[in-house]
């Protein structure tokens, strides 16, 4: 990415809608990306603007299968249903005292109902090991360095089009492959799609119909969420039953990428498609490692240009009729 794409960032946030803040959380990460990019111009790029890498290496954690592009060791392949229905979204100040500005759902109230259809989720964030499955398959390269973690930590470093092409090469694995499971197969066979999820999508994963301000309720805890701290750590480390549909790191470990333009609520599918020719930023989701309890809620919202690399950065897949 070049230092021009991180000005454009900077003047998008400037100039997005006047009157209505984006968020302190977006301001902060404009910030760090500037420095994050003066830290990657002294690192070490190929004559093919690569970054010089060890050789994927092939690991097999527990729990996840290496025969199956280290996708999680369960009947699903770690995808998680979340059934078709209305759940709130948005912040209500009067109920969550830190919520911010871009939380709010309009002029005349602070949250509203948003009906979706059914769709499965990522029960973790796609990992190293997964990714570099990817790499590996499709002879693809990229600059980030994903011989940095062990294969169970969340890929990150990558941008918002290495996300969406992941998610279309696993998408082929899975039409392609006798072992996929029936009800991923028939989601396939109706026109879904495996790919980043909405806003919506993830927010509606992330705090169930309930409209809780975490993903486990209403009070921020260590217990559950990888946050306030240094590093990452592998997905799932932090169990959390009491979390909604029992997902992993849905709060902190590494902000996680969709693919909604972010814009000024009410949220409305259709301005996801009709603002996809405006040059946007994309909203990101649930915090990182690195965050305070505040920027680990459900309902946090930052922003983030898709030509942009951050070690606090990472996504989730969904599997969705768009």
């Amino acid at each position: 990415m070049s230092k021009p794409e991180i000005l454009k960032t900077q003047t998008l946030a400037a100039n997005k809608t006047p009157g209505r803040a984006i968020g302190f959380t977006v301001m902060s990460l404009l910030i760090f990306f500037a420095g994050f990019w003066m830290q990657r111009e002294s690192t070490s790029i190929t004559d093919a603007g690569v970054l010089n890498q060890a050789p994927l290496a092939a690991s097999n954690y527990a729990g996840f299968n290496a025969n199956q592009w280290y996708l999680p060791d369960d009947e699903l392949l770690g995808l998680v249903e979340i059934p078709a229905g209305a759940f709130t979204m948005g912040s209500n100040p009067a109920l969550d005292g830190m919520a911010y500005e871009n939380e709010r759902w309009s002029s005349s109230q602070h949250q509203g109902a948003v009906d979706l259809p059914g769709y499965f989720i990522g029960r973790y964030e796609v990992t190293v090991d997964q990714f570099n499955a990817y790499l590996r398959a499709t002879a693809t390269t990229t600059e980030s360095d994903t011989s940095a973690q062990p294969g169970n930590f969340p890929i990150s470093n990558i941008t918002w089009a290495e996300a969406l092409a992941y998610g279309r090469w696993l998408e082929q694995q899975l039409r392609e492959s006798s072992a996929t499971p029936q009800p991923i197969r028939e989601q396939l066979r109706v026109g879904a799609h495996v790919t980043l999820p909405s806003e919506a999508e993830w927010e509606k994963a992330a705090r169930g119909t309930d409209a809780r301000i975490f993903p486990w309720g209403s009070e921020p805890t260590f217990q559950f969420a990888n946050f306030g701290g240094a590093a990452m750590a592998p997905v799932g480390s932090k169990s959390c039953p009491s979390c909604a549909h029992g997902l992993a790191d849905m709060s902190g470990n590494v902000w996680e990428l969709t693919r909604s333009p972010l814009q000024d609520y009410p949220y409305d599918a259709a301005d996801d498609l009709a603002n996809l020719a405006a040059d946007p930023i994309y909203a990101m989701r649930g915090g990182s490692y690195a965050e305070s309890s505040n920027n680990v809620r459900a309902a946090i919202r930052g922003g983030v240009d898709p030509g942009v690399r951050s070690p606090t950065i990472g996504f989730r897949v969904v599997l969705s009729v768009l």
